[in-house]
């Protein structure tokens, strides 16, 4: 090599070529040769021969070789505890106990944390029955590792087994200074009581101030026949936790334990109390033992009241979650007005109203202004106090507009016989510049007049009203309340009224509502009228045509036309006479149109056969078009104009034209019609 690097050659090494790269036909996969080494066991060695040792030199040699295999395990890795936990029970197979131990101080230098180490080192102790050896390795045990709670129940339970009983509490007061788990607490709880020291059992929810602990803590005094001390420990939980934090498992067994002592008054005043503090989701068990509980040993009224707490709590829950929900504080008062006294009722009253509407829409403040009236009234008619009338004038200055509150003021002196208080609330009521609903109190008044039987204050009431407004539904109401009249002349006013009504209307823009009073009127003669009256009525009633109107569009630009439906009433076609005079003379002119055409096609045509010899044969068929077509045109604008406009009308043009000119085209149109 150094002769040619020398020489200044350097050899490269042969790389290995493989000439058929294409796979083997039989493919061998990993798993397939470890299960074939596996079936033919190659790694297996066969066993050590058996070796029986018949003397001393023999059997110290077997020792010496296994202590040291044991040692050199150790010295490869002396952190794996088992290799010298193996050692330490090999020793000890021997009765070698002292090099055992040996072995695991040793195990103990290198890992004094392994909680296995030290069990199995206590554990040989205790096996070979060195007491006081596996007393100093418990102690050495949980003063390391003090909160291994398996150190401290195997030493507990070895000095109860030896009978060391203050020994054992001495222990068991060691591991308590750490406050362990409720277990622990348990088990020395337990130990105390078997050798009866039940003053110094009474710890544990001391450090433990859970419920299950409280109702242990009671129980426990009970079983023992404590039981004021039962009673005092219940107490203290209810206090301890609070109204806030009040547990349904607590309150439960506080009753089932004042159950069982025949205290029944006090049963139900913790259910109560729990149910008044306890949210619904969270209180189903307490419900149900509380309606048990009354069914066994209450009467009807009781288990009402278990029925109506349920239900005060659940409309207190919706309340809650929803202070506007005026449904539900209605439900809840009138739950409230059923069962409770009337300070509750008041309360909750007040509770309710305090809600104000956040915004100003109708149908909000319709069901808070019943919240009021529903208020005046429970305090009017049930409580008996002269409240109600303070009521209604504190809310009627606040919102003077509301027609429901002086409806329902009105009403509440009326029950109570004052009809004149009655009359002069409607009164002030009326005479309110702004109202939200006039036509509703004016109808409440009304009504209120004839349920006294006052017909002649009904009668002004109804011309004061139309004095206002001329409505057709007053209207037909006035009417109708003529007819109700047990009275000889009752037909007879209803019928004066119609007739006033259709006077009044004649000149109303709204033609719906008086073609409604019209049928109104005709039903009334159908009725009670005779065939001249019917025959009167009917020719009264308007005809119903379709028009066109222009639509203009937003922006002033013009959007077509669109039909719509007219009234035409007696009077107004009196009014209008050339209504189908027109139509037919727009017909004729169509017609005429057509005729006209066709003739100046001829006309056309015979002149683009003859040359024209002048100007005046040019100028000749000029005067032809002042003829009847032109004077024709008239008409079909005027009748043009009538469908453009939104409201028919006669042709005043036409009209001033004269009567002459009016029938002379009169008849013109209708010799030509009859000629065509």
């Amino acid at each position: 090599i150094m002769a040619s690097t020398a020489a200044g050659k350097q050899r490269i090494p042969k790389v290995a070529k493989v000439k058929n790269k294409a796979p083997a036909e039989v493919q061998i996969t990993a798993e397939q040769l470890l299960r074939e080494a596996k079936e033919r066991e190659l790694e297996l060695l066969p066993p050590p021969p058996k070796q029986k040792i018949t003397d001393a030199e023999e059997l110290n040699d077997y020792k010496l070789k296994k202590r040291k295999g044991f040692e050199d395990n150790i010295r490869k890795n002396r952190t794996v505890i088992s290799n010298w936990i193996k050692y330490a029970q090999w020793e000890e197979s021997l009765k070698e106990v002292q090099r055992a131990r040996s072995i695991y101080e040793r195990a103990l230098d290198v890992d004094h944390r392994n909680i296995t180490l030290w069990l199995k080192y206590a554990e040989m102790e205790m096996k070979n029955r060195q007491v006081n050896h596996a007393r100093n390795i418990w102690d050495r045990a949980i003063t390391i590792l003090p909160r291994v709670n398996q150190f401290w129940y195997k030493y507990t339970y070895m000095e109860e087994m030896l009978g060391n009983i203050a020994g054992c509490r001495q222990v068991f007061e060691r591991w308590m200074e750490w406050e362990p788990e409720e277990q622990a607490w348990h088990s020395y709880i337990n130990f105390e009581l078997r050798y009866k020291e039940v003053d110094k059992s009474r710890t544990l929810v001391m450090v433990h101030p859970e419920v299950k602990n409280w109702i242990k803590y009671a129980h426990f005094e009970e079983k023992h026949g404590y039981i004021a001390r039962a009673r005092k420990v219940f107490e203290r939980a209810i206090e301890f936790f609070g109204e806030e934090h009040i547990s349904e498992s607590l309150s439960v067994a506080f009753a089932r334990f004042e159950e069982k002592q025949k205290e029944f008054e006090r049963v139900r005043v913790i259910y109560k109390y729990a149910l008044d503090r306890i949210p619904k989701q969270q209180a189903q068990e307490l419900f149900k033992n509380y309606t048990v509980f009354e069914k066994r040993f209450g009467d009807r009224r009781g288990i009402e009241d278990v029925i109506v707490s349920k239900r005060r709590f659940q409309y207190e829950e919706e309340v809650k979650a929803s202070p506007h929900n005026y449904d539900a504080w209605f439900d809840y008062l009138r739950l409230v007005e059923s069962d409770t006294d009337a300070d509750t009722v008041r309360e909750v009253y007040e509770r309710a109203i305090a809600n104000i509407p956040p915004i100003q829409e109708k149908r909000h403040w319709r069901r808070y202004i019943y919240l009021w009236i529903n208020y005046a009234l429970y305090e009017e008619l049930e409580v008996k106090f002269d409240r109600c009338r303070k009521l209604y004038e504190k809310y009627l200055e606040f919102s003077p507009e509301n027609c429901t509150t002086w409806i329902k003021f009105a009403e509440l002196e009326a029950i109570l016989g004052d009809t004149d208080r009655a009359r002069a609330i409607f009164e002030l009521a009326i005479g309110q510049p702004r109202l939200d609903m006039p036509e509703v109190l004016w109808k409440s008044y009304i009504d209120f007049e004839i349920e006294q039987e006052e017909y002649d204050n009904t009668r002004g009431l109804y011309k004061r009203l139309l004095q206002r407004t001329q409505h057709v539904k007053v209207w037909i109401s006035y009417g109708q309340f003529e007819l109700s009249i047990d009275s000889d002349d009752r037909i007879q006013r209803c019928r004066q009224i119609y007739e006033e009504a259709n006077k009044s209307m004649q000149s109303c823009e709204e033609k719906e509502e008086r073609l409604m009073l019209l049928e109104s009127w005709r039903d009334f003669e159908d009725e009670f009228g005779s065939f001249a009256n019917k025959e009167r009525v009917q020719k009264l009633l308007p005809e119903k045509v379709k028009k066109r109107r222009k639509i203009t569009a937003e922006d002033g630009s013009d959007a077509g036309w669109e039909e719509y439906y007219d009234y035409i009433f007696p009077e107004d076609a009196a009014n209008q006479p050339n209504l189908k005079l027109l139509a037919m003379a727009k017909i004729w002119k169509k017609q005429q149109q057509h005729e006209d055409e066709e003739e100046q096609e001829e006309e056309e045509e015979e002149e683009g056969q003859q040359v024209p010899q002048g100007k005046e044969a040019q100028e000749s068929p000029e005067p032809k078009e002042q003829g009847p077509a032109a004077q024709r045109e008239q008409p079909e604008n005027e009748y043009d104009d009538r469908d453009d406009d939104e409201e028919s009308s006669s042709s005043s043009d036409s009209e001033s034209d004269g009567g002459d000119r009016q029938d002379d085209k009169t008849e013109q149109t209708k010799a030509d019609t009859e000629n065509h």
